[in-house]
């Protein structure tokens, strides 16, 4: 008689997580990662030019001060420090350096560089004077309105991301032309206009990159300073100003550095 085989019981593993492991983890986070990619894009196509050049400069310059200073986050006017964390103070000896970095910024974008005659930038005493200036068919503003149309909002939002990344202060004016302006029976005219012009460019910089505390000054001139006497009327006459402060060197300021409230507290002494 042979002798009993014996029985063998064959057990399987429920379930299939066994040798994949946590690979659909890493699938589902891709897949995640994916999605959230298109809302981005989508959100960006969508968006407002200004929001769209502020997103692009700080992909190109997160810290701001890349482009002034070489990629190693000093510069040859910063002093350990002084002025806001992660800003640049711009002295007399590299303000033409930042000069050269606006007028870099400005050209990158495709739609302003039909517009690099309209903007003006020199190096004076008080700092760097950057003059947006208008034309007969209106560059920056449409012809008797305080509100900016697309070129000017494209200009100061990449000056604005440039200049956010410098601790100097910022004064912004306004200026118009000699040509007679009648609103509103009579109630607006060319200095409404000029301070208008200048608080909505503050605005606009303040939400595009200039810190809260950067603009210390926004003054409307009317056609009080016109940018060529000889002819009142000219177009030019009409602009913006922004003026790139040094930075204040102690007590001892020159003669072009004296405030506007120093000056009138001189002429009540006058009279």
């Amino acid at each position: 008689m042979a002798a009993p085989q014996p029985i063998i019981v064959i057990k399987k593993k429920g379930g299939h997580g066994g040798h994949h492991g946590g690979a659909w983890k890493v699938a589902y986070a891709d897949f995640v990662t994916a999605m959230m990619s298109l809302f981005i894009v989508l959100w960006l196509m969508n968006s407002s030019k200004p929001i769209k050049e502020a997103v692009a400069g700080y992909f190109r310059d997160p810290a701001g001060t890349t482009k002034l200073t070489g990629g190693n986050g000093k510069g040859p006017g910063q002093t350990p420090g002084e002025g806001p964390e992660n800003t640049l103070t711009v002295s007399k000896d590299n303000m033409s350096k930042l000069k050269e970095n606006l007028q870099t910024a400005i050209h990158r974008v495709e739609n302003l560089n039909k517009l690099k005659n309209q903007i003006e930038m020199t190096v004076t005493s008080e700092g760097l004077r950057i003059e947006l200036l208008e034309s007969a068919k209106g560059t920056f503003f449409d012809s008797g309105s305080p509100e900016l149309n697309d070129s000017g909002r494209e200009t100061l939002v990449a000056l604005a991301n440039e200049l956010g990344g410098v601790a100097n202060k910022i004064s912004i004016e306004g200026h118009t032309d000699s040509k007679p302006l009648a609103r509103h029976g009579g109630e607006y005219g060319n200095w409404e206009l000029s301070v208008d012009r200048a608080n909505n460019a503050r605005r606009l910089m303040q939400e595009s990159g200039l810190r809260a505390d950067q603009v210390t000054q926004v003054r409307g001139y009317a056609d009080q300073h016109l940018r060529k006497p000889d002819a009142p009327e000219d177009p030019s006459n009409r602009r913006i100003s922004l003026v790139v402060q040094y930075v204040d060197e102690g007590p001892e300021k020159s003669s072009d550095q004296v405030s506007a409230r120093d000056l009138g507290r001189r002429e009540a002494r006058k009279q």
